[in-house]
C-alpha cells in the first residue's frame, strides 16, 4: 500500500490504490491546481469544459484533497480575507466532507459505517472498543482520519483489526499528526502485527506518544522486533506490553533496549512469563535508565532472586517512582533484600506488594527500612493481603512521625479491641462537617479549597497529601483512609460529590404538620431518626427545646431555631408545599435555606393559611 496525495490544494488527504479514481485510471488533477503556469481565467470561462466528470460512489473514494473545482477557485479568495464567517464556513465544509469520506470509504470497501464514530468523529475521544471492525472496517475509520485534526485518543480494543487493519492505521499515521494516544489491545496481531508495528516506530516520525499493546499473542520474536525499534525511539512516552507471552528471552531484550532507551516514562510487561533470569536482566538495564518513571510487573514470577536483583535496582537508580511487583512469589526474605534498596533510594514514592507471601516480618522490615531512610520520598507501601499486629502499629506510628505523607495499606489489625477499633475509625465527615458550620461554610467547600483547580474532582494521591498537610480539621491517617473510600469514584479520583449526604425521607401528612428530616450521615443516633407524631402544640418557647415528638402547626414556628440534642445545627433548608391546583393536581415547593435562625419568608410562607404540609430538612452542604 502506499499514499497518494495531490500536490495542490493543499488539504490533507492521503489515499490508498483505487481510492481517488476508479480502478485501473488515474488520477485527474483539478482545474485549479496552484502548480499550473496557466492563468485561471481561461478555465474559469468555460465551466463545462474543466470540471471533472462525476463518477459513481461504488466506484470512486472522494478524500478532501479532491475538493470541487469551486473550492480550488475561492481559496485564494478565502486566505486574504480574515473574516469569521468565512472561516466558519471553511470549518463547516471540512467537517461534512469528513462525514462523506467515511461513508463512501465504507462503500469501497463494503462495510456498513459504524453510527458511533459519525457522531463522534469530532470529539478528541473516540472509543470503537469491542465494535467488531474486523481489517475493513479499520480501513475505512484509517481512510477517514487520514486529515481529521479532532481524533487525539483512538480506542480499538478487542475490535479484530488484524494485520491488515493495523497496516492501514500506520498508512494513516504517516500523514496523521493530531492523534496522540492509540489502543489496539487483545486483536492478536501475532508476529506480523508486531513487525509491522516495530517499523512504524522505527520511523520515529509519529505524533503517537500513548500506545497500547496488551493481549496481542506477542512473544520472544515480537519483543525482539519491539526492541530494536524502542531502542532508538523517542517519542513513544508510555507502552503497554501486558497480557502477552514474553519469558525470560524477551527479558533479557527489553533489559538490554531499557538500557539505552531515552523515551519511555511508563511500562506495563505484567502478566507475562518473566522469572529470575528476566528479572535479573531487566534490573541490569534499568539501573542507568534516566527517564522510566513508572513501571508494572506485577503478576509474574520473579520470586526471590528477582527481589535480591529489584533491591539492586532501587539503590542505583534515581528515576523511578511507581514500582508494581504485586503477586511475584516474594517471601519475607525477598522483602528483606528490597528493604536494603529502600533504605538508600531517594526517589520511589508508591511501591506495591500485595498478594505475595509476606507475613507481619517482612512487613515490619520494609518500614523500618523507610523510616532508616530519611531521604526516602515513599508515600504509599501495598501489603493489603498482610494482617499485621498492634507491635506493627506502634512501629508504623514512629515511622510516620518522619515521614507523615507515608500511607501503608495492610488487611487488618490482629487482636485490636473493639473500643481501639471504633477510636481508630472515627467518621472523618463528622470533624469536617462540624468545621464547615463553625466557619459558616460548605462540605463542599471545604473539599474544593484543598484543590489547586477548585474543581470537584481531584487525584486521589493529590488529595491524601493534601488532606494530611492541611491543619483545619486534624485527620490520622485512618480517617483519611477512611474518607478516600468514601470518595473515591474507583478512576484514580475522588468525587466530592459523594460527599453530600443522604436523607432519610418522612414527612406527617396531618393538616398544618411538618418535621424535621435528619441525615443518615450525621452523628449515630441521628441516623434515620424522624419526629413521631404528637399533640399539636400551638407554640413554642423561644429558647426551648426541640424533642422528639413535637409537631408544630403553621403559625406556631419559633422565632428563633432552638437547640436540637438530637440533630445538628445550625442550617436547614425549609420545603415547603402549597395546596394543589387545577385538575392536574400540580404542586409548587419552594426552597429557603436558614443559617442559625428562621427566616421571616419561612415562617410567613408557612402560615398561609391553606398549606397542608411543611418539611424541614437538614443539609449537610446548604444545597437540595
Amino acid at each position: 500500500m502506499h499514499v497518494l496525495s495531490p500536490p495542490k490544494p493543499a488539504l490533507p488527504g492521503a489515499c490508498w490504490e483505487g481510492r481517488v479514481t476508479a480502478a485501473g485510471s488515474s488520477p485527474r488533477e483539478g482545474p485549479g491546481t496552484m502548480d499550473s503556469d496557466e492563468p485561471l481565467e481561461p478555465e474559469t470561462k468555460d465551466e463545462t469544459r474543466t470540471e471533472p466528470a462525476l463518477q459513481s460512489s461504488d466506484e470512486t473514494l472522494y478524500c478532501e484533497a479532491e475538493a470541487p473545482s469551486a473550492l480550488g477557485k475561492e481559496k485564494p479568495a478565502r486566505e486574504s480575507s480574515e473574516t469569521d464567517l468565512e472561516i466558519e464556513d471553511i470549518e463547516k465544509f471540512s467537517t461534512i466532507g469528513q462525514r462523506e469520506l467515511y461513508l463512501e470509504a465504507c462503500k469501497l470497501v463494503g462495510v456498513v459505517p459504524v453510527s458511533y464514530f459519525l457522531r463522534n468523529m469530532e470529539d478528541s475521544y473516540v472509543n470503537l472498543n469491542h465494535h467488531g471492525l474486523g481489517p475493513k472496517g479499520t480501513k475505512a475509520i484509517a481512510i477517514a482520519l487520514v486529515s481529521n485534526t479532532s481524533v487525539l485518543r483512538l480506542e480499538l480494543k478487542d475490535s479484530s483489526i488484524a494485520e491488515e487493519g493495523v497496516l492501514s492505521l500506520v498508512e494513516m499515521l504517516q500523514e496523521n499528526y493530531y492523534l496522540q494516544e492509540l489502543n489496539i489491545s487483545n486483536n492478536n496481531l501475532g508476529l506480523e502485527g508486531a513487525r509491522i508495528i516495530s517499523e512504524f516506530l522505527e520511523r520515529n516520525t509519529s505524533s503517537i506518544w500513548n500506545l497500547k499493546l496488551s493481549g496481542n499473542n506477542f512473544k520472544e520474536e515480537s519483543a525482539v522486533l519491539f526492541c530494536q525499534a524502542l531502542s532508538n525511539n523517542y517519542r513513544i512516552k508510555s507502552l503497554d506490553l501486558s497480557h502477552n507471552q514474553f519469558s525470560d528471552v524477551a527479558g533479557e531484550h527489553l533489559g538490554q533496549m531499557l538500557a539505552i532507551n531515552v523515551g519511555l516514562e511508563s511500562l506495563d510487561l505484567s502478566w507475562n512469563h518473566f522469572h529470575t533470569r528476566g528479572a535479573v536482566a531487566l534490573c541490569s538495564g534499568l539501573r542507568g535508565n534516566v527517564t522510566l518513571t513508572k513501571l508494572n510487573l506485577s503478576m509474574n514470577g520473579f520470586g526471590n532472586e528477582g527481589a535480591q536483583a529489584l533491591g539492586e535496582l532501587l539503590r542505583l537508580n534515581s528515576c523511578l517512582a511507581h514500582l508494581d511487583v504485586s503477586r511475584n512469589n516474594i517471601s519475607n526474605e525477598g522483602a528483606t533484600r528490597i528493604s536494603r534498596g529502600l533504605e538508600a533510594n531517594e526517589s520511589l514514592r508508591v511501591l506495591k506488594l500485595f498478594l505475595n507471601p509476606i507475613n507481619m516480618d517482612g512487613a515490619i522490615s520494609l518500614i523500618l527500612s523507610i523510616k532508616r531512610n530519611p531521604k526516602s520520598r515513599m508515600e504509599e507501601l501495598d501489603i493489603s493481603n498482610v494482617l499485621v499486629s498492634e507491635q506493627f502499629m506502634k512501629i508504623l506510628d514512629g515511622v510516620c512521625t518522619v515521614h507523615p505523607l507515608l500511607d501503608v495499606q495492610y488487611k487488618a489489625v490482629q487482636g485490636l479491641s473493639d473500643k481501639k477499633t471504633l477510636l481508630l475509625w472515627t467518621n472523618p465527615m463528622k470533624l469536617i462537617q462540624s468545621y464547615a458550620d463553625q466557619h459558616r461554610m460548605t462540605v463542599l467547600d471545604f473539599f474544593k479549597s484543598l484543590s489547586p483547580t477548585k474543581m470537584m474532582k481531584m487525584p486521589v494521591d493529590d488529595f491524601r497529601k493534601a488532606m494530611i498537610q492541611q491543619n483545619k480539621v486534624p485527620l490520622n491517617r485512618y480517617q483519611v483512609r477512611e474518607l478516600i473510600k468514601r470518595l473515591d469514584d474507583k478512576t484514580g479520583m475522588v468525587n466530592f460529590r459523594s460527599a453530600r449526604p443522604r436523607f432519610s425521607r418522612c414527612s406527617t401528612r396531618g393538616p398544618g404538620r411538618f418535621t424535621y428530616l435528619t441525615s443518615r450521615d450525621s452523628q449515630p443516633r441521628a441516623a434515620g431518626c424522624r419526629l413521631d407524631e404528637g399533640p399539636v402544640s400551638s407554640t413554642v418557647p423561644a429558647h426551648g427545646s426541640v424533642t422528639r415528638g413535637t409537631v408544630f402547626r403553621p403559625g406556631a414556628l419559633p422565632s428563633s431555631l432552638p437547640p436540637m440534642p438530637w440533630s445538628f445545627a445550625p442550617s436547614h433548608v425549609f420545603h415547603v408545599e402549597k395546596p394543589q391546583h387545577g385538575r392536574e393536581g400540580r404542586s409548587e415547593q419552594r426552597h429557603l435555606l436558614c443559617l442559625g435562625k428562621l427566616v421571616a419568608d419561612a415562617q410567613s410562607e408557612v402560615s398561609k393559611p391553606g398549606s397542608t404540609t411543611s418539611n424541614i430538612s437538614r443539609f449537610a452542604d446548604g444545597v437540595t
